[in-house]
């Protein structure tokens, strides 16, 4: 989560404490609205918030957390309606983004598709994570000012596609960061680990993160996991490692930021790579 960000969520803790309890719906936004984009939102305690064809979760100080996908629609509609019955509807103008495309022929069709004995491996893997990803907790760790899990080189970024021999493959939803096989890999903020799987088809060792309200992270390529399901972690808790588990080319980790089903881009939420990486 950037600077300007956790200076965001301080006030809206400090405002919240001066506010009647049935005080009109307002409506603050923190964040890029944008495709890939996480954005934070205050509004008035006890206020109900109506996003994505959902009721959104509202703390008890009014914080609520909303995101685009990658191919998000160029407008998106939010209502509040206040503990009083007040009512504010706003129409989001969702910004486009330009993706990398990286066109490639003549690849052998056995290296772009898994071969058919894989399939229900592959779908019981799925539907595991996409269940942890329903996952909707009152906590709010991802108040906590997100760091880099680990420091690197970028060499893939968020939206990025591959299209095999005229057939368009799935797009990129995560950062790749290279480092070092064995190097520690860091929560990003705090939560609550959902999945601790060893070595799916795709993505080998691989964890989820609840960080509550929806938002959640998933880090792949694990060689090591050094939590469990329902463990409790801290930003900066070491929660594995980094590895080339299932189809990578290399030792890195690809970290990934969800909102329940909607993938978002985790470059929204940290500073700069420091150390030069990046």
């Amino acid at each position: 989560m950037t600077r300007a960000t956790t200076r965001f969520i301080s006030a809206i803790l400090l405002v919240a404490l001066a506010l009647p309890l049935a005080a009109a719906p307002r409506l603050e936004l923190q964040g890029r609205l944008a495709q890939g984009s996480v954005v934070f939102g205050r509004t008035a305690p006890g206020a109900s918030v109506y996003f994505a064809d959902r009721e959104v979760r509202v703390s008890p100080q009014g914080v609520f957390v909303i995101g685009f996908g990658r191919d998000a629609a160029d407008s998106e509609r939010l209502v509040v309606e206040g503990p009083d019955g007040e009512r504010i509807e706003r129409r989001l103008e969702i910004a486009p983004r330009d993706y990398d495309i990286q066109r490639i022929d003549g690849v052998p069709p056995e290296t772009v598709s898994p071969p058919e004995e894989a399939m229900e491996r592959i779908r019981e893997e799925v539907e595991l994570v996409r269940e942890a990803r329903t996952r909707d907790d009152p906590r709010t760790d991802f108040l906590d000012d997100f760091i880099w899990p680990v420091t690197g080189r970028i060499t893939g970024v968020y939206g990025s596609q591959r299209v095999y021999n005229g057939e368009p493959r799935r797009p990129h939803y995560g950062i790749d960061i290279a480092a070092s096989a064995g190097t520690p890999v860091r929560a990003p903020a705090g939560g609550i680990v959902t999945v601790a799987h060893e070595d799916m088809y795709f993505s080998g060792g691989t964890l989820l993160l609840d960080h509550g309200h929806g938002l959640s992270s998933a880090f792949l390529h694990l060689r090591s996991l050094a939590v469990d399901v329902g463990d409790r972690v801290e930003r900066g808790d070491t929660i594995g490692t980094v590895g080339s588990g299932g189809r990578s080319t290399g030792a890195h980790l690809d970290w990934r930021i969800n909102w329940f089903q909607r993938r978002l881009d985790p470059r929204q939420l940290v500073d700069a790579m420091p150390d030069g990486g990046g």
